[in-house]
């Protein structure tokens, strides 16, 4: 589908999508991949079932707490490690099964482990960033879904040629599919927010290789 003014997407249809071309990346944005009810349904149920952890970062000598909450999920040998963080898998909830199950389905693509970020308000952030771990492979494909508040999500290119910048808001019940170069070419983030006290799950599917 080619990139259209989301005005005229039907909001009942969660197939219904944005083709956002980055010149040497692809994102597809499927703003109603869960209606309204099915989003504030797995927001509060991920929030209160989720082993929630807060890891830590060393950063000059000193340990940081990361400023949000996390949950890796995914199959028995799906280890994952990033800034020497290393995460083993929980084993996969009821709720998130459900979810990657619908998300596959939209995405044509399959997926073997997830990321669960709870930002429990607008001072819990994710700063610059490409998801290129070599655990998932040279082209990796990210399926990103957000449930809760709606927040802005940053991209910056990481060469200097083409668009170096670009902005988009994640809204309620959405869900990015991040093709197989964005990770290559791109970093994001998503920024700290001054007064926001509503929260957002963020879910980030991937393929362990």
């Amino acid at each position: 589908m080619e990139e259209q003014n989301e005005l005229f997407l039907d909001q009942r249809n969660s197939s219904a999508h944005l083709t956002h071309e980055l010149g040497n990346a692809i994102i597809q944005e499927f703003p109603f991949a869960f209606n309204e009810r099915e989003s504030n349904r797995y927001l509060k149920s991920l929030i209160d079932k989720t082993p929630w952890q807060q890891d830590s970062l060393r950063i000059a000598g000193k340990e940081v707490l990361i400023p949000r909450l996390q949950c890796w999920m995914g199959d028995q040998d799906s280890n994952y490690s990033y800034s020497g963080i290393r995460l083993q898998p929980k084993p996969w909830s009821e709720d998130v099964l459900n979810i990657k199950t619908r998300i596959e389905s939209l995405a044509e693509h399959k997926f073997n482990s997830v990321l669960l970020n709870y930002y429990r308000n607008g001072q819990d952030s994710v700063s610059w960033h490409a998801d290129d771990e070599k655990e998932l492979g040279d082209k990796p494909v990210i399926a990103s879904i957000s449930f809760g508040a709606v927040r802005k999500f940053q991209f910056r290119a990481k060469f200097g040629n083409g668009v170096q910048k670009f902005n988009m808001e994640l809204r309620n019940g959405s869900f990015l599919l991040m093709g197989d170069t964005l990770q290559n070419h791109w970093l994001h983030q998503l920024p700290k927010v001054s007064g926001l006290k509503k929260p957002r799950i963020n879910l980030t599917f991937r393929r362990i290789y």
